[in-house]
C-alpha cells in the first residue's frame, strides 16, 4: 500500500464518521449519543474491516503470495524448457518411481 492510499482511507474513515455522526444527529439524537453511536458502528467498521485482513493472510490470498508462485512457476517452467530430452526422459523416470512408492 503507498502511503498516499493509507492517507485516503484515513480521511475516508475521518469523514464517515461525521456523516454517520450527522445523520443521527438528524435523526434525533443529541450531540452525545450521535457521537458515541457513530464511534460504535466505527469501530464495528474497522474492526470488521481488519478481520477481512486477517483472514486474506491467513488463507495466504494475498497479493505477494500470488505473486511469488506465479515466480516460481516461471522458474521451474524455464528450467523445464532448458532441459535436454535426455535430462528431461531422467526427470521422468524418477517422477514415475517416486508415483509408484
Amino acid at each position: 500500500m503507498r502511503r498516499i492510499d493509507a492517507i485516503a482511507i484515513s480521511l475516508g474513515i475521518f469523514v464517515t464518521g461525521g456523516i454517520i455522526f450527522l445523520f443521527f444527529n438528524f435523526a434525533g439524537l443529541d450531540s452525545i449519543s450521535a457521537g458515541i453511536w457513530s464511534q460504535t458502528i466505527l469501530i464495528a467498521g474497522v474492526i470488521g474491516w481488519s478481520l477481512t485482513y486477517l483472514f486474506r493472510v491467513l488463507t495466504k490470498n494475498m497479493t505477494y503470495n500470488q505473486q511469488l508462485k506465479d515466480y516460481e512457476e516461471a522458474v521451474l517452467q524455464k528450467r523445464l524448457e532448458e532441459m535436454s530430452p535426455e535430462e528431461l526422459a531422467k526427470l521422468q523416470e524418477e517422477v514415475a518411481k517416486e508415483k509408484q512408492s
